[in-house]
């Protein structure tokens, strides 16, 4: 068993490997729209509303195949050695802020996105996939540490093709040009609908969402009038990764801490 164990880590840092150093060619367009309603740069009450998406890979290789271009041992076209990537992407991005009195701000955000590969391809581009954690995600989590889906994967860089992100934001004033704010922040990444078989991983349903990932925090940010410095500490209060009966945590000692550095606001 252990050693059955060890190998599957190693087929796993391969793979892993390979998703990071594969060339890829990524030719395709995108549409997009994006609402502000923000009246001018005093309005905090305003909500504002992005959607995008793209489609790659499906003109190019409808011309590869026009050709007598042959495919290779994985049944996929090739130009020079690279493999055409294919796939379609949206993503869904909500913002909204209320003013609760002259300096004290309530911000939401709400976002998804997946990319689904089809045709030529069996998963999305590394630089094109989805990853969780870090000072404008999930602050509990450092950026590439949360997910995908329940796993315990503890590879630097884990990405999926589906993200899910909530995230809510209570910001007051603090001492002269400095404010602080109170944040929940909600959400993970999943594999659906490409080659990645472990079920951890992988978005099966609605029952996938007790898989959401929640970190909790405080931050304080300094308004330099040209741009504001974050750090905010964020906390792992619901961790997907640990077995059902353990996710909630309630250790909140320093040592637990994530140290976030951003600048300006995260949304």
């Amino acid at each position: 068993n252990d050693q059955n164990g060890r190998f599957q880590e190693v087929n796993l840092i391969k793979e892993r490997q390979t998703r990071l150093t594969t060339n890829n060619l990524i030719f395709g367009s995108s549409f997009g729209i994006n609402y502000k309603s923000q009246e001018n740069i005093l309005d905090e009450s305003f909500f504002q509303l992005q959607w995008k998406i793209s489609l790659v890979g499906s003109l190019l290789n409808e011309i590869i195949k026009s050709t007598d271009a042959k495919k290779n041992e994985n049944d996929q076209y090739e130009i020079a050695g690279v493999t055409p990537s294919q796939y379609i992407k949206t993503e869904l991005n909500y913002i909204k802020h209320w003013q609760l009195s002259t300096e004290t701000v309530l911000a939401l955000r709400a976002f998804g996105g997946v990319a689904i590969p089809f045709g030529n391809a069996e998963n999305i581009p590394f630089n094109r996939s989805y990853f969780s954690g870090g000072a404008n995600d999930n602050r509990g989590w450092r950026a590439y540490q949360l997910g995908p889906g329940s796993s315990t994967n503890l590879n630097e860089f884990n990405e999926a093709n589906l993200k899910l992100t909530f995230n809510l934001e209570y910001r007051f004033p603090f001492i002269g040009n400095m404010s602080a704010a109170f944040f929940i922040d909600a959400g993970n990444i999943w594999n659906v609908l490409d080659n990645v078989n472990d079920p951890t991983y992988r978005f099966d349903g609605l029952q996938d969402l007790n898989e959401i990932a929640v970190g909790t925090g405080f931050g304080l940010r300094y308004d330099f009038d040209f741009f504001v410095f974050r750090l905010d500490t964020g906390f792992k209060t619901h961790d997907p990764s640990l077995p059902i009966s353990s996710r909630w945590q309630t250790d909140y000692a320093i040592k637990n801490a994530v140290f976030n550095i951003g600048i300006n606001y995260p949304f």
